[in-house]
């Protein structure tokens, strides 16, 4: 069993204080990093803590008190530095997003778990696993925008980083012995350009909620004003939208048109309590949508059947190997590459690998059976 740390984390609050961290993490080529955000409790979503470990210290961050985080920049940018992470994706978006940070030199606990095939991948069971620590995850989900935070969750956040360079140790080991580095070299590269998901245009929202693909015209209009006035009220009150009134809620309203308060109340699925505090702009909502343009899902062209048969074969193929290798399929090949290698089907090895740029352990390991797989069959 690893001791967990004995030592206080160290706070930092000031920009005084950042220029001291940093001063001492550019001591260390290799840095466990973590982030808490506030997703579940604010309308834009903020990192609110970002921890580091170098294996003698650890470090809190608050970036709410500190607000020029460039230093940390030339950091994260850094090839000379190694960047430990677990599920590393989220906590990079987040990050590019409030901050602009590049990236380089990752290393992903989560993703080196997956490139061997364990069936455990959240890091409290693998810290569990290799150090017979069980963390308490309590936390997981806490308000981290709030001040000042407990020393329960301090530690908590603190722990998410200590373990990950001793973890990292071990799995690179176990990569090398597989013959597994250079593919997780690959897919961490891969994780270093990844990017903030498009946000969602305000007059399509509608058509983003579960279940509307049941609805009319003319209720997907109503549906549209109730998501425009349900993202109203949470922008005002700085909470996720699904707070103020959940998917089914505007659902419900949008099928049964209610034109007065009562007919509100017979609605199941939302509570006395949100039409109390919702009913007026409900149905306002219900009446803005009544004479609005009926709305239609976008359509897309269904793709050619050669294409469908194309992706099939390769989807075959990639579940085959990976359950020979013991992993997941998109191990084996993500699904954006597996797609266009699909879509472009190229004839010739020099033109899979403009497909397979940013893969090229995988185009050399299996760039010839793709090739053969794409090839129609003799006559």
């Amino acid at each position: 069993m690893m001791e967990p740390p004995s030592y206080r984390p160290i706070w930092v609050a000031k920009q005084d204080d950042l220029k001291r961290m940093v001063d001492d993490l550019l001591r260390y080529p290799t840095l466990a990093v973590d982030t808490e955000s506030n997703s579940l409790f604010a309308y834009h979503e903020t990192v609110c803590l970002i921890q580091f470990s170098t294996g003698e210290k650890d470090y809190l961050l608050d970036p709410l008190s500190v607000h020029d985080l460039s230093l940390l920049g030339l950091i994260f940018a850094d090839p000379q530095f190694e960047k430990i992470f677990h599920a590393a994706e989220y906590d990079l978006i987040c990050m590019k997003r409030s901050f602009g940070f590049k990236f380089a030199n990752i290393f992903d606990t989560m993703v080196a778990s997956r490139i061997l095939g364990r069936p455990s991948i959240g890091l409290a069971a693998m810290i569990e696993s290799e150090f017979g620590v069980v963390l308490d995850k309590r936390y997981q989900r806490a308000n981290w925008g709030k001040r000042p935070l407990s020393t329960a969750m301090l530690e908590y956040a603190r722990l998410d980083t200590f373990y990950l360079i001793p973890l990292r140790n071990r799995l690179i080991t176990a990569l090398q012995e597989n013959g597994r580095w250079p593919l997780a070299q690959e897919d961490f590269c891969r994780l270093c350009q990844v990017n903030s998901p498009s946000l969602v245009n305000g007059a399509e929202a509608w058509y983003r909620v579960s279940g509307s693909q049941d609805l009319t015209p003319n209720q997907a209009a109503i549906l549209q004003e109730l998501c425009n006035y349900r993202d109203e009220r949470a922008k005002a009150a700085d909470v996720p939208p699904f707070k103020i009134l959940g998917n089914k809620d505007l659902l419900e309203v949008a099928r049964s048109c209610p034109q007065t308060q009562e007919e509100l109340y017979s609605l199941t699925n939302i509570s006395s309590t949100q039409i109390e505090r919702h009913a007026g702009g409900l149905l306002q909502a219900v009446q803005r949508g009544l004479h609005a343009k009926p709305l239609y899902r976008p359509s897309y062209p269904r793709p050619d059947e050669q294409y469908l048969n194309r992706l099939d074969v390769l989807r075959n193929w990639r579940k085959q190997t990976g359950h020979s290798l013991g992993v997941e399929s998109d191990v084996i090949l993500p699904r954006e590459i597996m797609e266009q290698i699909a879509q472009d089907n190229p004839k010739r090895l020099e033109d899979l690998a403009a497909n397979m740029g940013t893969v090229p352990w995988r185009f050399e390991h299996f760039g010839g059976q793709l090739l053969k797989l794409l090839q129609p069959p003799p006559a």
